[in-house]
This record gives structure tokens, sequence and C-alpha cells, in this order.
């Protein structure tokens, strides 16, 4: 059932056995898991079921570190997030879960044995599965084309798969509505957590509208899923008991926030034939209903061998050079540089030492855009905290400081230069790399939305936010959903695993609410 909270009379107390903060991936999971049975669920979702600009306002705050899109990162109607979603899909690393010392602040409670069983549910939630992340050789039977394996042992083959992409407000909100004991709260912005006098248990939700109605819902459980970055704003908003916020006795609510770094123009790649690159390392291809593309991934025992952070990186096709035609990249003096090794090319192909050689005296080359997805170390000064400014509703909005460390340049550089080897190495074509290795980031670094870390897993309270099953340290019922728990962020795009932990907290509220 939908309710819109406009509608109600204003202070309607409202009651559940499981509230859910948040209608984006992580709390659609959440409650669809639910479905069907005895427990009582209420998903609170600040946004109706289309995109309004006066509630997409309620997004807006700061930057101060690295300059960052901090409302347009995010959407807040039924979907949430996965209504921008890309759809690249792919699991987490065993290494990304380890504790590396290396890499400081890392290391999961558990490892990936702990997540590995819930991937294929998840695989079918976000509309992928089975997935084959993997297997080069289920690829070649399907693709019936040879995919040559990296030579170095530096890199590996990764087959990343896209997602329709899966709208979830679209794809699952019809469930939900026709679900009997679920409530779907539309227009509801959660103001408070209210708590116990010690703080440890949350006993209900206070809720406002645009319109200026105020709501509660009491539940037996809660968990907060409104994203990477909300998820702490909500915590350290819901102050009245715990001066420092829910969950945040030891200042660690807001801190570590991750993202993957995404630069633009860092490398290319020039391919004087282009028939040597197989369709799947360049493009995306359609096989038994799955959009599939390669990616190289870094392996374990490089990262390890070197102490790098992990990284993936992808190829696509971005123009062709023919005579007498200008197709230039944004810099001139790269497609100077493009053709000059291209012409080199087609003179080796000529002289017959290569097993393809063009026949179309025009035809130049093609040059190849590298998009890539780098892992980020924890880095507790990079963070989300209450700004001074206030929202339509009263509350502090959100003041996020991006920051970015040597070790996650140093890391890029060098994955750089090992593709560039790979690619060579397989004879698909020559790599330019732009980035200087001076200890200088570029100026202009943009994130993939991937909001990760604020409120970290930890054994330990003094690490993390919350403990291995999501519920927040010191806190009896209350739960945190969304890629906020990641300790590490790994390489790979986070919905896909958010899920996965989603349908794993399921599990474990279930046990809870027998």
């Amino acid at each position: 059932m939908f309710i819109d909270a406009r509608t109600l009379s204003d202070d309607t107390g409202l009651d559940a056995d499981l509230a859910i903060i948040g209608g984006g991936p992580a709390g659609i999971t959440l409650a669809r898991a639910f479905a069907g049975s005895d427990v009582r669920v209420t998903v609170v979702e600040a946004g109706g079921l289309e995109l309004d600009q006066d509630v997409q306002a309620l997004y807006q705050g700061e930057s101060t570190g690295i300059d960052y899109p901090v409302a347009a990162s995010r959407l807040r109607f039924l979907g949430g997030s996965s209504n921008h979603w890309g759809g690249y899909t792919r699991p987490l690393d065993p290494i990304d879960f380890a504790q590396r010392d290396w890499v400081a602040h890392s290391g999961w409670p558990f490892g990936i044995d702990a997540i590995q069983p819930y991937y294929p549910a998840a695989s079918e939630l976000v509309e992928v599965a089975p997935g084959h992340y993997n297997d080069a050789d289920y690829w070649r039977q399907q693709t019936g084309a040879a995919l040559p394996g990296p030579v170095s042992g530096r890199m590996r083959l990764q087959f990343v798969h896209f997602s329709p992409p899966t709208h979830f407000g679209t794809r699952y909100g019809p469930e939900l509505k026709r679900a009997q004991n679920i409530q779907v709260l539309l227009n509801a912005n959660v103001v408070d957590i209210t708590a116990s006098g010690d703080a440890r248990r949350a006993e209900r939700l206070a809720i406002r509208t645009l319109t200026g109605l105020q709501h509660t819902l009491s539940a037996k459980y809660f968990v907060v899923a409104t994203g990477g970055l909300e998820n702490a704003r909500m915590l350290l908003l819901s102050n009245a008991v715990a001066a420092a916020g829910l969950g945040n006795q030891h200042d660690l609510v807001g801190r570590f926030f991750m993202e993957h770094p995404h630069m633009v123009g860092f490398a290319e790649m020039v391919a004087a034939d282009l028939g040597r690159i197989p369709r799947i390392f360049r493009e995306r291809i359609r096989a038994n209903g799955h959009s599939v593309q390669v990616a190289l991934n870094p392996s374990e025992s490089f990262l390890r061998e070197r102490r790098l952070l992990n990284a993936t990186f992808m190829v696509g096709v971005a123009g062709e050079y023919r005579q007498g035609v200008e197709v230039p990249p944004a810099d001139p003096r790269r497609a100077v540089a493009h053709q000059d090794m291209l012409r080199a090319a087609r003179r080796f192909l000529a002289d017959g030492k290569a097993a393809v050689k063009p026949d179309d005296p025009e035809y130049i080359g093609m040059w190849l855009g590298i998009g890539g997805s780098c892992e980020q170390v924890p880095d507790p000064d990079s963070r989300v905290s209450l700004a001074d400014e206030r929202d339509a509703l009263g509350l502090p909005k959100i003041r996020l400081n991006w920051r970015l460390a040597e070790q996650d340049r140093r890391s890029f550089v060098e994955h750089m230069r090992s593709l560039a080897l790979e690619y060579g190495a397989l004879g698909m074509g020559r790599m330019l790399v732009h980035i200087e290795d001076d200890g200088l980031w570029p100026n202009k670094v943009n994130g993939g939305n991937h909001h990760m870390g604020t409120t970290r897993m930890s054994d330990d309270p003094k690490r993390g936010v919350v403990d291995p099953d999501c519920r927040v340290h010191g806190m009896e019922n209350l739960y945190v959903a969304g890629s906020s728990v990641f300790p590490t962020c790994g390489s790979a795009n986070p919905t896909l695993t958010l899920v996965a932990l989603a349908l794993r907290l399921a599990d474990h509220l279930k046990e809870r609410l027998r």
C-alpha cells in the first residue's frame, strides 16, 4: 500500500514491526524480502513517485574538499539513486575484504565467503542473473571469439554485466504496493530518530512533510537506508539524547567517506587493426540475455607484491582516423601523436608482419577511450558533517569534505603503466598515458556517485559505526543498510554488493522478528 504523508491528518501516529527509512535499492530490497510475511513493514520515503525539485532541494549541501555535486549525485524519490544508475554490475573482489598492511583502516569483519551466497539473488534483483563475472570460458563459448588472457600476471579479465538498468521504484514499487503487510509512506521526511533515555533503543521516527504536517512512526526495529551521505546525516541529526548523534560515541559517523575517482582524458589507446581487439573488449555485447563487456582488473598477487589499491579499466571506441578527415580528441596535439603512431603501425602491417592487413587505403586507424574506477584508501578526514546552513525543514545541511591521498594517485599511475604494457603485449594497440607522476592530482577529478564508508562496519566499536550484522554499536534495534557500511570500497560499482548486504540483513532481521 502507498500512502502520501501529506494526505494524513496532522500528528498521525503510525506503528510497524520494521521501519525502513529510505526507498532506494537497499530499502526496497529489504522491504521486498518481507513481502507476504506476518511482519508489518513501513518504508518511509522522502520523495514521491517522480522527481520534484522542491524535494530534491533538500539534498543541497556544501562541498569543502574536492569539488563535488552534493545534490546532483543522488535522487530523492522512490527508487533513490537507482533512478540514475548506469547499470554497471560486478561483485567486489576477495582482496577487497582483507585487512592489508599497506592500506590503513582496511579489513571487513568477514571475508567474501559471508556475502558470496547472496550475490546470486542480488544478481536476480538487478536483472543480470545468472552472473558470470569471472568465467572467461563461458564468454568464449557465448561469443565464439578468442578471449586472450593477460600475459604479464599483472592483470586479469573481469566481465562487467550491465543491468537494464533496474530502477528499483519502477521495477519493484508495484510489488510493494500490492503486499498486504507493507506500506510505503511517500513524501515523508524523517527529521529525527527518537531514542530511549539511555540511547540504547530507537523508539520512533519524527516525520515532517514540506506542507507542514508532522507524524510519528513507532516500530520494533529500525533500518536507516538513505544512502551513503544521508545515512550519516540522519544519525548525526538524531542528537536529542546522544549529543554527538546516534552511534557516534567514538566520533566515527560521517568519517571515511569514499568514492571511486574518475578522470577524463587520462589515457587513450590507438589500434591500426580493430580486428585484433575482440568486440567484447571494446563494446558491450549481448549474449544469452546479458549485456557484458570485458574489464581489466589487477591480479591479487600483483596488488600484494606492489602494495597497490584495486582498480578496474575498460576501453571503448571513440573515433576513427581517415586520410584528410580530422577527428581529434579534445587536445589536437594528441591527434597528431595518434596518427603518427597509427601510420607507423600501418607500415608494420603492410610489411606482412601481422596476421590482418587493413585493405582500405584511406583508413589510418582507431582511437579508443579508457575508463577507470579506482579504489580509495579509507581516510578519517574525508567526511560528512553538518553545515551551519539549514534546509526547508529547518535541518542542518550536509557538509562534504572529500579528500584523496597520494597513495590513491600512486596506485592509479602504476595501474596505467601496467595497462599500457598489457595491451601492448596482447598486440591490441598502443596506449598514451597523460598523467604525470608528479605527486599531483589533475585539476578535475570526478566521482562515480558511489557514496561509501560513512557508517563503516567493524567488530570493534572504536573502529566502526555498525557491527557485522549492520546494527549500530551500542543500540539494540537500529541498523544501517547500504554502501555506507563498506569499510573499504574496492573498485566495483557498489550496487550489487549493497543489495547482497541488504538480503543478508533481511535474514538477520527475520530471525529477530520471529
